[in-house]
């Protein structure tokens, strides 16, 4: 169990929502994910019986860290898409914003996202290969934004993964940026959850997971137009920011910020035959607390 003085210094006591810019890490540091209460009682608690297929799930308070249910949390499996997380916090500790990124010439060759292919030998911001990222997914970016870190994916993996040393992911590990099935790129729920937390501290991470729509424009005018990949931002919902993800091993994966009477939740789920029916089922659980 983790010192609850720690788990006061990391997330603080208001939402993650409402803090103000906070300056990168150190990769040095060694941190870790906050204390959970584990006090029963009169404590909330979802009850998610056999409606939910994810199997793999974890809904916990944001502000608090307070678990309100979980389905095989610490069970490490592929987390598809999920990855880009760790692949967007590693580019805003280290890049501005502003900086002019040219899509390499082979850019065609990364499989995923037929229909938004960057064109190669275009140049955009940082700022706007994160958008393209976070809102539609896109693996062209995250593949285009890890070269032009560190020079090749290996690299840029072995990045990811001490990073996540540093954030105290001890089931996390990861193979490439873009959230390819591979033996070496998997996650739990409560890790992701974690990973969540932190990184919606950013703000620059956390309103592109919540911009249901936008658009981007290379420095040569080519334009894109960019629709979030998480039905539930186009919705009537409480659902506020997210990020999605699929492949064959992983399922299908949908990470959910949901916002309920004044307070914030993350949602988790990992290996889904129906991620929108399960939110269907959760979010009624949530509104009730």
């Amino acid at each position: 169990m983790f010192g609850p003085l720690l788990s006061v210094l990391l997330m603080g006591m208001i939402p993650v929502w409402d803090l103000p810019p906070i300056e990168p890490l150190s990769a040095t540091l060694t941190v870790a994910p906050p204390a959970v209460s584990s006090e029963t009682g009169d404590s909330p608690h979802i009850d998610l019986g056999d409606n939910v297929s994810a199997s793999g799930i974890m809904i916990m308070d944001l502000q608090s860290g307070q678990v309100l249910a979980e389905r095989n949390a610490d069970v490490s499996r592929p987390m598809a898409s999920l990855t880009k997380l760790m692949t967007a916090l590693l580019i805003v500790e280290n890049h501005s914003l502003d900086e002019k990124v040219k899509v390499p010439m082979d850019i065609d060759s990364v499989p995923g996202n037929d229909y938004h292919h960057l064109p190669a030998g275009d140049t955009f911001t940082v700022g706007d290969l994160l958008s393209a990222m976070l809102i539609i997914s896109s693996n062209d970016s995250a593949v285009t934004l890890a070269k032009y870190d560190s020079g090749t994916i290996a690299a840029f993996a072995q990045k990811m993964n001490a990073r996540a040393k540093t954030l105290g992911l001890k089931q996390t590990s990861y193979d490439n940026p873009v959230g390819f099935d591979a033996p070496r790129q998997e996650s739990t729920p409560r890790d992701l959850a974690w990973l969540a937390m932190y990184v919606l501290k950013n703000p620059e991470i956390a309103k592109r997971m919540s911009t249901p729509s936008t658009q981007i424009v290379s420095a040569e005018g080519h334009a894109m137009s960019l629709f979030h990949t998480n039905e539930l931002l186009h919705e009537d919902s409480f659902v506020i920011a997210g990020k999605t993800g699929t492949t064959d091993d992983a399922g299908q994966c949908l990470l959910s910020i949901v916002e309920e009477k004044g307070r914030k939740y993350v949602v988790v789920l990992l290996h889904s035959r129906d991620r929108y029916g399960d939110m269907n089922v959760i979010l009624p659980e949530l509104a009730s607390l």
